[in-house]
């Protein structure tokens, strides 16, 4: 998963479970550029295209990037998976056309499957139900994920600590590796 995002510049650092290195600031989102289906043949395909925030694939498949939020409950931070979410053809297209349309936050959600392995999880994050919640114009949708039992979806619904958000720095930093 390809890292990007903000750092809370704190000036804190902490030593690594995984390296027992110090790394200065905690990373407060991470995510990747394309759904997990995209691959670089698709590039020079005439009927698939990928920008920022929408991604078709061979004219059939398309998707919308977004945030799954989650609270982080001992300090005022909110921590963020960028991942993508597969849209029916209908619900891509109204996306599309409302992309800069100013109060498109009005918009009812639209079902959608998450389409970003998070390898931190078990089991995959691929397929998981979703509700995409379209945002001001300027930010990226609001994922929700189905109220299950899946780690994601619970850490989702009952928030993380500043230790997760430190443990999730680690695994996810030496994924990159």
């Amino acid at each position: 998963m390809a890292r990007y995002g903000h750092l809370v510049d704190d000036g804190t650092s902490y030593e690594c479970r995984c390296c027992g290195e110090r790394h200065e600031g905690i990373p407060f989102s991470y995510g990747t550029i394309a759904p997990a289906i995209w691959n670089d043949s698709l590039v020079d395909d005439g009927r698939s295209a990928l920008t920022e925030d929408l991604c078709v694939i061979q004219g059939q498949h398309c998707f919308v990037r977004a945030r799954i939020v989650i609270p982080v409950i001992d300090t005022d931070e909110e921590f963020d998976w960028g991942v993508w979410v597969s849209l029916s053809q209908t619900n891509f297209e109204r996306t599309s056309d409302l992309w800069t349309t100013p109060g498109r936050e009005q918009e009812p959600p639209y079902f959608g499957w998450l389409s970003t392995e998070i390898p931190i999880y078990r089991p995959t994050t691929l397929g998981l139900r979703t509700r995409v919640h379209t945002q001001p114009v300027g930010r990226r949708p609001v994922v929700e994920l189905e109220p299950t039992d899946h780690p994601l979806a619970v850490e989702q619904r009952t928030g993380i600590t500043m230790a997760r958000v430190q443990q999730i720095a680690e695994e996810v930093l030496h994924l990159q590796t």
